[in-house]
């Protein structure tokens, strides 16, 4: 029998999905500071780039309700793994690209896959299977993977585009991702029934349900089906959306940009947005800590009204410098970035049980689809009307309906039947 002061393996097992998705988050952000070095050196517009980075960003949540299927039938391991190779083949083939298809091949379709295999659904499949205990902080932790992945990144890829080009960045994207599969094959596995054990805080003696030998792709449809017809899934999608529109379609692509157009230079924009991940780690950890004692519902009306009003002010807020009044938008930013996730995805377990994971890689394919949409708008609005202020605004407008509808979200006395399919 396990010894009761030996720390669970259900920690060390996160501490490896933590570690994957964090250098997935990096991977998929590093287009943000590429646009202006392809733009300069291939004369691209900023919409086509942008285009690239919206195909990105669609399959990167498209695919992730897909990928938590496949991890049910194939397991974490395998998935994680093979994605990390398909981002470094992604990633590197990017150096001989000569043509603007090219990029959408690489950068959009392969990294935006291969990233997509290790989504939020990833975290919350981790989560579920290995903690019943302290599943809402670790939930948050794992978030915060993808704030840490970009503050780790961001710089490095920023200078190193500045420095030595952007084929060298691409290169250790490439390398980085590589790197990581050793970490996910030797510490993840798939239930903790696997090695004798049970989940965190679970009653002695669960078992591990049954591996799905029907097709993943028709078992993350059927669940969909179910899904679609209940009305918290159609709310919880619109404000995610619009959650990914406000986040990693707008500013987490358009901010290094938007202040260089105001003079800041590329590297300090850069640094500012990974100072935004230093506070998203402490949001969303913090997020994660409430969603375990106070309603999610109020949790995301709350986070996504703050989130309006800081966008509704950013257009004043861009200058040369830094002043003070970036750093309090930085900070209040940071704090709400992906604070949402949490709670979102907590609402699916206790509304979804077992299908949880995968309803909610539904819900993050449509906060995916919400940042291709930004991605790509907010290129073209700077394309036709030279600053990005518009861009911002609408996203403010945007985050007070996701307000409105997470709060109108009903309080289900018990939880939805569990979906099959």
């Amino acid at each position: 029998m396990q010894s009761e002061t030996r720390l669970h393996r259900a920690w060390f097992v996160a501490a490896a999905a933590f570690i994957a998705l964090l250098a997935a988050a990096g991977f998929r952000a590093a287009p943000g500071v590429l646009i202006d070095p392809l733009h300069n050196e291939f004369g691209w517009s900023r919409a086509t780039i942008a285009s690239a980075v919206s195909v990105n960003l669609v399959l990167y949540g498209l695919f992730s309700p897909f990928a938590a299927a496949l991890m049910e039938r194939f397991g974490m391991r395998r998935v994680a793994s093979t994605a990390l190779f398909v981002v470094a083949i992604g990633a590197g083939g990017t150096v001989f690209m000569n043509a603007s298809w090219q990029l959408i091949l690489c950068w959009g379709v392969l990294v935006g896959v291969g990233t997509g295999s290790m989504a939020m659904s990833f975290a919350a499949t981790v989560a579920a299977r290995w903690f019943v205990r302290s599943r809402g902080v670790v939930t948050g932790v794992l978030t915060a993977a993808g704030a840490t992945g970009q503050l780790i990144f961001l710089p490095i890829v920023a200078n190193l585009a500045v420095d030595e080009g952007w084929r060298t960045a691409s290169l250790v994207i490439a390398i980085a991702a590589l790197a990581v599969v050793p970490v996910v094959l030797l510490v993840v596995r798939d239930h903790p029934s696997d090695i004798g054990m049970t989940a965190y805080g679970a009653e002695p003696g669960e078992v591990a349900p049954p591996t799905r030998t029907g097709g993943s792709v028709r078992r993350a449809l059927s669940v969909l089906g179910s899904a679609a017809r209940t009305r918290t899934f159609w709310l919880l999608a619109v404000g995610f959306a619009i959650c990914g529109a406000t986040t990693n379609g707008l500013v987490s692509t358009h901010f290094v940009p938007a202040a260089h157009d105001h003079g800041m230079p590329q590297t300090t924009a850069a640094g500012l947005l990974a100072l935004v991940g230093i506070f998203d780690v402490v949001g969303t950890i913090a997020s994660g800590w409430l969603t375990d004692r106070v309603d999610p519902r109020i949790l995301l009306g709350v986070y996504y009204a703050l989130r309006g009003v800081s966008l509704a002010l950013l257009p004043q807020l861009l200058s040369g410098t830094v002043e003070p009044s970036m750093w309090a938008f930085i900070i209040f930013y940071g704090l709400d970035w992906v604070a949402t996730v949490p709670p979102t995805v907590a609402l699916c377990v206790r509304q979804y049980g077992a299908a949880g994971p995968i309803v909610f890689g539904w819900v993050f394919a449509s906060h995916q689809l919400g940042a291709g949409l930004a991605a790509f708008g907010a290129g073209a609005i700077r394309d036709s009307s030279g600053s990005y202020a518009l861009a911002w605004y609408i996203a403010a407008s945007l985050a007070v309906i996701a307000s409105v509808a997470s709060l109108a979200i009903t309080k289900a006395a018990k939880p939805e039947p569990v979906l099959v399919g």
